[in-house]
């Protein structure tokens, strides 16, 4: 699309029709352009719903919808503040039965892998939360020798339970297989967990996997799952963690994705207490990972 204060930007999106105002500028504007109508965009950038005038934005910028109420072009999980990527090329995007997958090339992160919009790894920071999420549980029980993984697509926490040695079997529940493909293509360091003999990988929903397991299967369960909004919301409400305390052994040790501190206080309120409805001991740590909000 060119057109006043558009030159250069290249859109994936299908415009409806090709009408024009008489000014050369079509109609209909798809929502990702909204942003790249008030810059210059820099040459030959690249635009889609979550890459505008060559940079990634999350979440995507806030505009005026109707009656005044702030429509989000993406998630509302970081209200009145973006954080902001510059992509330097496209490497993948493509939609999986489940969700937009996205790759890119950036300028000071290394290659960035993005679901729905939503930022789930950068080259640079990635070790901060695998090593977290991984090593926390696993070091919190003695000699853990089965352990499952819900989500982890990427494969980063497979490579860190790979280093304790006690473990015999790696079970990984991981619904979209586009993902763990994306990552075994673009992210070799982290997919080289998959490699591991121990790992057993199933392809499907985890609820129904957790529900055919045998009870008092596992010494540790790590829930590696993207944010809870849309289809992943369940995986924070009571039947699920109900769910996974059946599957542990007792004594046994859960470690869940749980957002940051300084923007979801109210999420991890409400997590916490519904864990404390079913397990012990229930605590709260948190890590620095540069590109994760706070």
């Amino acid at each position: 699309m060119e057109g006043d204060g558009v030159k250069g930007l290249v859109c994936q999106k299908i415009m409806d029709g090709n009408a024009s105002n008489g000014n050369g500028v079509e109609k209909t504007v798809p929502s990702c352009c909204l942003k790249a109508m008030s810059c210059l965009p820099e040459e030959d950038a690249k635009c889609h719903s979550t890459v505008v005038s060559g940079w990634f934005s999350e979440p995507p910028h806030l505009r005026s919808g109707k009656r005044g109420k702030a429509v989000y072009f993406n998630n509302p999980m970081w209200p009145g503040e973006a954080h902001s990527l510059k992509v330097e090329k496209v490497l993948f995007k493509d939609k999986s039965d489940y969700q937009e997958v996205l790759v890119f090339e950036s300028a000071t992160y290394g290659k960035v892998l993005v679901l729905d919009g939503i930022l789930q790894l950068t080259e640079k920071d990635e070790f901060a939360y695998q090593e977290m999420i991984a090593h926390l549980p696993l070091c919190s029980t003695p000699s853990p020798k089965n352990v499952l993984v819900v989500g982890g697509g990427d494969g980063g926490v497979l490579r860190e339970i790979s280093r304790h040695s006690s473990v015999e079997v790696i079970d990984i529940c991981e619904i979209d297989k586009m993902v763990i493909d994306v990552s075994k293509k673009f992210f070799p360091e982290l997919a080289v967990g998959f490699e591991d003999p121990r790992v057993q990988l199933h392809i499907g929903d985890a609820v129904e996997f957790l529900q055919q397991s045998p009870e008092g299967k596992y010494d540790a369960i790590i829930v590696d799952s993207s944010d809870p909004v849309g289809p992943a919301q369940a995986l924070v409400e009571k039947p699920f963690f109900e769910t996974l305390a059946r599957a542990l052994k007792p004594g046994g040790v859960l470690c869940n994705m749980a957002e940051s501190m300084w923007l979801h206080t109210h999420l991890i309120e409400d997590m916490i207490s519904v864990c404390r409805q079913t397990f012990k001991n229930v605590q709260y740590a948190w890590s620095s990972v540069p590109t994760y909000p706070r």
